[in-house]
């Protein structure tokens, strides 16, 4: 959670003789605000022209350390993939969403195994990985993957 200041001003009226006069309080309070930003994410097949079901997406955080050597890679989550090739929920969302570094890795190997692609071994694109970067956690970050067994494409959408 952020922490964020909310400036709240009451007016009040009060009396001085026959005339009305404003008379204005200002307060400050600190709350807690929740990110509104989510992440989510699609998968397109487009050698094929439809989405991309049934495939395992890997979620993970990656904190920097002082060199490349030292960053630290912790796995958050796991998902597939539904018959529309997105994610039944927000990858991250809510206090859980924070500014940082991702990764994504799609296992889309398995999905073109899955199709019964003959396909020469090793694959040409097995995991995709998409790292990229959350400045505002207040914003939506939506990494739709286009792909088909030779290529692949990514965007930032919202």
């Amino acid at each position: 959670m952020t922490g964020k200041c909310l400036l709240t001003i009451f007016s009040r009226f009060r009396i001085y003789g026959d005339s009305l006069y404003p008379h204005c309080v200002v307060k400050i309070r600190y709350r807690a605000v929740i990110s509104l930003g989510k992440l989510t994410t699609h998968i397109l097949d487009v050698s094929a022209g439809k989405p991309a079901a049934q495939v395992r997406i890997d979620l993970y955080k990656v904190e920097k350390g002082g060199s490349e050597a030292a960053q630290t890679v912790t796995k958050l989550r796991s998902v597939t993939t539904n018959s529309d090739g997105r994610c039944d929920e927000a990858l991250l969302s809510g206090a859980d969403f924070v500014a940082g570094q991702y990764a994504l890795e799609f296992h889309i190997g398995d999905y073109f195994d899955a199709l019964g692609l003959t396909l020469p071994e090793p694959k040409f694109i097995d995991i995709v990985v998409i790292r990229f970067g959350v400045a505002d956690s207040d914003a939506n970050y939506h990494v739709p993957l286009l792909v088909s067994p030779y290529g692949y494409s990514t965007y930032r959408g919202s």
